[in-house]
């Protein structure tokens, strides 16, 4: 059994549209809003959400093409996609590490025994923005990450003007980031997930 199959919350039932054929049938509709691991077929639709996230910030990319399908066939239980009528609307990319802070190296690899989830990036779709969607999304990714045997925390590394954003999201900034890109500094951040998991599983 999969990971992904054992954990019941982060497949929701899916809502479907109350259409209604003429005839009083209801006609087959895709889900209105549906979460699920992303898989190597997601990566073009990923990369131009996070293209156009990005580039117009920082002027590049987290992870470009080859490296979101790097860690989609390496690790794609450690993403996480938010469909909407079967269009992809927000994603995270994570891996695992194996050490207490971030380095450079982490950019691409996937630490199999680490025990820290490493969330890549997490960008939602120009249209969809300025709804919490965001949030939402990173809280079921935490979630999720709880209930993984291995992880025990997650980090994440972001520009100073987003630590305001993750700290809502309950992350604490541990200090500069060793991992530089472009010349860009960064901020690390820490959130523990081992309470979400404690108290699903033993919440009844």
């Amino acid at each position: 059994m999969s990971v992904l199959s054992a954990l019941p919350f982060l497949k929701p039932v899916h809502l479907r549209s109350p259409r209604s054929s003429p005839g009083g049938q209801r006609r087959h509709t895709l889900p209105a809003s549906e979460f699920r691991c992303l898989s190597p077929e997601d990566a073009v639709s990923v990369f131009e959400i996070e293209r156009e996230a990005f580039i117009s910030v920082s002027g590049d990319c987290p992870l470009h093409l080859d490296e979101i399908r790097h860690f989609l066939n390496l690790c794609p239980e450690l993403s996480l996609g938010w469909f909407e009528e079967g269009r992809l609307v927000a994603f995270i990319i994570g891996s695992l590490w194996d050490q207490e802070r971030l380095r450079q190296e982490a950019l691409t690899l996937h630490k199999p025994q680490g025990t820290a989830g490493h969330i890549h990036v997490l960008a939602v779709h120009r249209t969809f923005r300025q709804q919490g969607k965001g949030s939402i999304l990173m809280w079921r990714y935490l979630q999720y990450l709880g209930w993984l045997p291995c992880a025990r925390r997650a980090l994440l590394m972001c520009e100073e003007f987003l630590v305001p954003f993750y700290q809502k999201c309950g992350f604490e900034a541990l200090g500069p980031c060793q991992v530089t890109v472009g010349g860009m500094a960064f901020v690390e951040m820490q959130h523990s997930v081992r309470g979400h998991a404690f108290m699903r599983r033993n919440s009844g």
